[in-house]
């Protein structure tokens, strides 16, 4: 298959993996009216085309906490990363080191803190999620320290699963997932080999290291369910900006006020996201969200955007709506499932590509020229 754009690489995902991985990927909760308003809003977003600006020399570079990056770009943590290739978080948190930008592992990944940590040539971002058991969190924030992590990102949004009803039909969840599994396997031999034999072991690294033994795919849900925490509030967190000294990003805001307790809580940044479609089925796509919640807090915290980005042209219209760097998911996973570390860095130059282009035909020369006066009201 010819990829010639950032979006081809989700139809040559969906040909090489199994469908309980694919479409758990691809999905999100409910109707998936969210999941598709992501985009939707997204795309709605024009931008003014301007001429003869004198863009020749352009600088994508930027700074989050005081280091520089040289596109205003984040891999975002998405959980079960190591299925989709094989040790999929040192592929991904490689591809990212090229490229000098921040890759944010997930609690839920299949690779441990330390496999990462110890093969990827720059420091990561540890994303944590709110959970029942204290002491996994306190365990694994610990690791997280001890290992250099840059940057902690707290995932806010997830009280309890949201109701994926995919998941059911392709094979992740529901009757006989075990075997419908198996059988996907065996028809998609690529995958079989190369992730099913040769990325053993298959298990939640930063789990299995807490617990001293192995948390397989058939725990995963169950293990998740029975872990998130719907009682949480923000004074009952107060221990963990104590016991992070670094930068902390709270990940799963949609609304101002929250925004605005974030920001009282003591982190020092904030991603606007509605979990890329996957939680409250009919919340406001961050597209939408985004703008209220730069008016609450822009200037006063680093604001980071996901949902819905696909393309370097959907990073722009992040940025103008207010967003000061962006975090994509799921298009960074199908580049990896369709061709491992050298596809997600072909991504990256394909956006970085898309970037260029809209920066001259919009007549901005530095990411800081990018902002709401790019936007056709």
């Amino acid at each position: 298959m010819i990829i010639s754009a950032p979006t081809d690489y989700r139809k040559a995902a969906k040909a090489k993996l199994p469908p309980f991985l694919f479409h758990y990927l691809d999905g999100g909760s409910g109707a998936e009216t969210t999941l598709d308003a992501n985009r939707a809003d997204l795309n709605s977003v024009m931008l003014k085309q301007r001429v003869l600006k004198g863009s020749e020399q352009l600088d994508l570079s930027t700074s989050f906490f005081g280091v520089k990056h040289d596109l205003p770009i984040c891999l975002a943590p998405v959980g079960l990363t190591g299925m989709y290739a094989r040790r999929g978080e040192v592929q991904a948190a490689r591809a990212a080191a090229s490229r000098n930008i921040p890759f944010i592992q997930s609690t839920v990944s299949v690779c441990s803190l330390k496999e990462v940590a110890d093969k990827s040539p720059k420091p990561i971002w540890f994303q944590l999620y709110v959970l029942k058991d204290r002491g996994f969190m306190a365990d694994v924030l610990q690791r997280a320290k001890a290992l250099g992590a840059a940057s902690l990102v707290f995932t806010v949004d997830m009280p309890v699963p949201g109701s994926r009803y995919r998941d059911a039909h392709s094979g992740m969840s529901g009757p006989n997932a075990g075997l419908r599994r198996i059988w996907q396997a065996v028809t998609h031999p690529e995958w079989a080999w190369d992730v099913g034999l040769m990325g053993r072991p298959h298990d939640l690294g930063n789990i299995s290291a807490y617990r001293g033994a192995a948390t397989g795919l058939e725990d995963y849900i169950g293990w998740l369910g029975a872990n998130f925490d719907p009682g949480i509030s923000w004074s009952d967190l107060q221990w963990i900006r104590d016991a992070w000294d670094g930068p902390m990003v709270i990940k799963g805001i949609l609304d101002p006020q929250d925004a605005r307790d974030a920001k009282a809580f003591g982190a020092d940044g904030l991603v606007v996201s509605n979990h890329g479609g996957r939680q409250l089925d009919g919340a406001m796509s961050s597209a939408r969200a985004l703008s209220m919640i730069a008016e609450a807090v822009k200037g006063e915290m680093t604001i980071f955007a996901d949902g819905g980005v696909r393309t370097g042209l959907d990073v722009m219209r992040m940025l103008a709506l207010g967003a000061d760097g962006v975090l994509i998911g799921r298009a960074f996973v199908y580049a990896l499932a369709a061709a491992g570390e050298a596809g997600v860095r072909n991504l990256l130059a394909l956006l970085e590509k898309d970037m260029k282009t809209a920066m001259v035909l919009t007549g901005c020369k530095s990411i800081a020229d990018i902002g709401p006066e790019i936007l056709a009201r």
